[in-house]
């Protein structure tokens, strides 16, 4: 069996590397964090009003929470009824 000897400068360089790339795995392995806004921002970003959102609401066309009297959405959810309503561009005759 051959031994390897490193100095201590070497092995804390080492030791120093082996946890940056076990940091990066870590932040690639991790769930990505949704991202709530809440109606007002909703009402901004999509230009409608609160009686539209509220209809989406209630017809189902988007999720939402409740807090209190406060509304969130997720955003994957507002990309995600942009998405269901997607229409490609028409063929020009």
């Amino acid at each position: 069996m051959e031994a390897i000897i490193f100095t201590k400068e070497q092995f804390t360089e080492l030791i120093t590397k082996l946890d940056v790339i076990q940091s990066q795995i870590s932040l690639k392995a991790d769930p990505k964090k949704e991202t709530f806004i809440d109606n007002q921002e909703l009402l901004q970003l999509m230009k409608i009003s609160k009686r539209t959102a509220q209809t989406w609401r209630d017809e189902g066309k988007i999720s939402f929470s409740q807090v209190g009297s406060k509304i969130y959405y997720k955003l994957s959810d507002v990309e995600k009824l942009l998405q269901e309503h997607y229409n490609k561009s028409f063929k020009g005759k």
